[in-house]
């Protein structure tokens, strides 16, 4: 585990366009276009802030689902509610089956009119892919991935059912990326980055500001009615006691998001992220103060498909150098065995990238803070049936 406290900070959001003008998905709610944020440091890209990600939540209400926190392990001793200290966030739930649908359709979202109807193009080895194809159907926009040719089957079947024009490339993140540009190019889209994206930190935030007030009504609903504010109609964020949450880190943006809403509410939050061990470029990075890139044959080697990103990126290392607290690693056994704890324990299927925050809980808690409740954020559950059942059956073989 990479050791420091990174401290929260004021920090500006940054939008990449003025938007004069926000879509809204049928039957959602019109909402005001983001302001042009102010500059960041020189040098450094800008920061998103509690603000914008509020205001992401608002926009995505109703095409999103508000995931629940879920009990997980044995109750507190004592406690009469029988609440635990470990809870699951399942973005598993969601109605592409991943986290990726909240800062996809908040990006394309607040496009400028123009460029959204001139279509977008993304990078994906899956649940990006699926979160920009569904967000471009529910807002009529046109649509093109740029996938691996290792992507699951069911992720590219899914795509392809919301109509996105899908082409494929080679295994390697950055021959995506550079495809991806390409297409951008010269048939004039927008690209809808997965995770390098001031819009799309934004709205993979609210993940975070979902978790802060959930953990705030789970304290309250065990107060007498006429001492809790909650209870009253107001938000006790501020009574909340200490805790932690454990998020994957990929290319960094889910991350990042999490990282501001939480520490904005709440700066005495343990964030930690969660990588691999076979893909752990992030830790490294921060360990060194510098991006730093693993080859793309040895990211391939995790079974966390969507955390096999070589590098993070540029405006998701300025958020977690300041903002995350450590960074924990896990190995290939640990995260098919959180797999099988989770369909067994919680009833829910993952993909691997989307155990990898519960195999940090159960097999590294020494690298978590003793005291608190803990949220591990489950990113995904979209594996193929097949390849499922090969993972539970190694989970099963190294311990369950």
């Amino acid at each position: 585990m990479v050791a420091g406290q990174y401290s929260g900070m004021d920090v500006p959001s940054r939008k990449p366009d003025p938007v004069p003008e926000a879509a809204t998905a049928p039957g959602a709610a019109a909402m005001p276009a983001p302001e042009h944020p102010p500059a960041g440091t020189p040098g450094e890209p800008a920061l998103v802030t509690l603000d914008a990600i509020r205001a992401a939540a608002e926009m995505i209400r109703g095409v999103t689902v508000r995931t629940p926190l879920l009990r997980f392990g044995p109750p507190i001793e004592g406690d009469r509610f029988g609440r635990t200290r470990t809870w699951l966030k399942p973005e598993s739930l969601q109605p592409i089956g991943a986290f990726k649908l909240r800062g996809a359709f908040y990006n394309i979202a607040t496009l400028p009119p123009e460029r959204r109807a001139a279509g977008v193009v993304a990078h994906s080895s899956g649940n990006h892919a699926q979160g920009v194809a569904r967000a471009a159907r529910l807002l009529g926009v046109r649509a093109v991935i740029v996938m691996p040719s290792d992507a699951p089957a069911i992720k590219v079947e899914r795509v392809r059912a919301d109509g996105a024009e899908i082409v494929v490339v080679g295994p390697s993140s950055e021959e995506r990326a550079q495809r991806a540009a390409e297409l951008a190019r010269t048939e004039g889209l927008s690209m809808v980055a997965p995770y390098d994206d001031a819009a799309t930190i934004t709205g993979q935030g609210t993940v975070g500001l979902e978790i802060v007030e959930q953990l705030a009504g789970i304290e309250a609903a065990a107060r007498p009615a006429t001492d809790d504010p909650v209870r009253r109609g107001g938000p006790a964020i501020g009574a909340l006691a200490p805790f932690t949450v454990l998020v994957p880190v990929g290319g960094g943006g889910l991350a990042s998001g999490v990282a501001v809403a939480v520490k904005s509410l709440r700066p005495d939050a343990v964030v930690l992220g969660v990588e691999p061990e076979l893909a752990a470029d992030a830790r490294d990075s921060l360990a060194q103060g510098r991006i730093v890139t693993w080859p793309a044959e040895q990211v391939g080697r995790t079974i966390a498909d969507g955390q096999r990103t070589a590098h993070i990126g540029e405006i998701p290392f300025a958020h977690l150098r300041r903002l995350l607290d450590g960074i924990v690693t896990v190995s290939e056994d640990e995260i098919a065995r959180a797999m099988v704890r989770a369909s067994r324990e919680a009833r829910l299927v993952l993909e691997p990238s989307g155990a990898t925050t519960l195999a940090a809980w159960l097999f590294h808690a020494g690298e978590v803070p003793a005291t608190g409740r803990v949220v591990c954020i489950l990113s995904g559950g979209n594996v193929d049936p097949a390849r499922y059942e090969e993972l539970l059956a190694r989970g099963i073989a190294a311990g369950g």
